[in-house]
């Protein structure tokens, strides 16, 4: 019989591409040199770092196979070997109800997805969760494994989980802030690889839910965002004091339904007001990450299940662009 030569089976390996697309096995690092044995056995440690549990398990398979084919080879032995994995949560806010911060949340993650981030979306609204609409995700459900949630998968490129998607359809969530934040604890804490960022979409206000993300998952950041009236900025304005006070990084305010443009005669109009976000987040020393305009064509499409973000033109415009100021404060900070 004869025997193998390492070169051989670092070539094999090569011949295997490498799930995250950077060239094979052994050129993409995500396995070492195999190690051959005088009897012809070969040992292999493999890097499943950012796989999920059936990549994984197939990229074993795969590995196996193949070095099992070279000619005198008599037996594989693979250990598999993962990083943890840091991951970012970016915490969307709003001081109160009714501003556009969940339409936000959910173009957000698809601009970061669109720029190259690995994504995951938690719909954290425990109490009014509209994500699964927002996402094309309704009657999708989660399955589980080891008691970990699975995120579902959205033809976005973008995970998510949602309570809406745990609980019947229409029915009202009564539940105490204890019950919300373990709830909350296990959006997160799911099997979300190879994600490595999650915009978390919290309930608008101040209260139970987003003192236990702030304190048991301490976010990477925090986005709030607001329309330009008086009255959304005053509330605005606690949810910033809210997040400083927990030394959690404001990456910035965004001013939703700013400017609407009449469709008959193009003329545009401010029934919000404009620049009042700007004016505020300048007042409290945070940056300004953009404006959406009041367009119904959003509204629509957002109704429907098709994020703005997600299509070509100008309406992906404004979200592509706070995407791009998220991930300019995000690296600013250590990960």
């Amino acid at each position: 019989m004869s025997t193998p030569d390492p070169q051989s089976l670092a070539a094999a390996l090569d011949t295997i591409p490498d799930p995250a697309g950077s060239g094979g096995l052994i050129a993409a690092g995500r396995a070492a040199p195999p190690r051959l044995a005088a009897d012809g056995a070969v040992s292999l440690i493999l890097d499943v770092t950012g796989l999920d549990p059936a990549q994984a398990k197939a990229l074993e398979e795969t590995a196996r196979v193949t070095l099992a084919a070279v000619p005198g080879v008599t037996a594989v032995r693979i250990a598999t070997t993962a990083e943890k994995i840091e991951r970012r949560l970016i915490a969307v806010g709003s001081g109160k109800g009714g501003v556009g911060k969940s339409t936000l949340a959910a173009n957000l993650a698809i601009a970061l997805h669109r720029l190259g981030r690995k994504v995951g979306l938690v719909d954290a609204d425990i109490y009014g969760p509209s994500q699964p609409r927002l996402m094309a995700a309704e009657g999708m459900k989660p399955t589980a494994d080891n008691r970990m949630l699975i995120p579902v998968a959205t033809r976005f490129g973008v995970p998510m989980l949602s309570m809406g998607q745990l609980v019947e359809a229409d029915k009202a969530i009564a539940w105490r802030g204890p019950m919300a934040s373990s709830a909350l604890g296990q959006l997160i804490d799911a099997r979300w690889a190879p994600a490595d960022t999650l915009v978390v979409d919290l309930p608008p206000g101040t209260g139970d839910v987003q003192l236990s993300m702030i304190q048991k998952h301490r976010p990477a950041g925090a986005v709030i965002v607001s329309t330009p009236q008086d009255l959304s900025l005053i509330d605005a304005a606690r949810a910033i004091d809210l997040f400083r006070h927990a030394n959690i990084p404001v990456l910035g305010v965004v001013e939703n339904m700013a400017g609407y443009a009449c469709p008959h005669c193009g003329e545009i109009s401010n029934p919000f007001g404009i620049g009042g976000a700007e004016a505020e987040a300048d007042r409290l020393g945070v940056p300004f990450l953009g404006r959406v305009p009041l367009d119904p064509a959003i509204r629509k499409a957002s109704d429907a299940g098709d994020p703005p973000a997600a299509a070509e033109g100008a309406r992906a415009e404004p979200f592509l662009a706070i995407a791009r100021g998220v991930i300019a404060g995000l690296n600013l900070r250590p990960r």
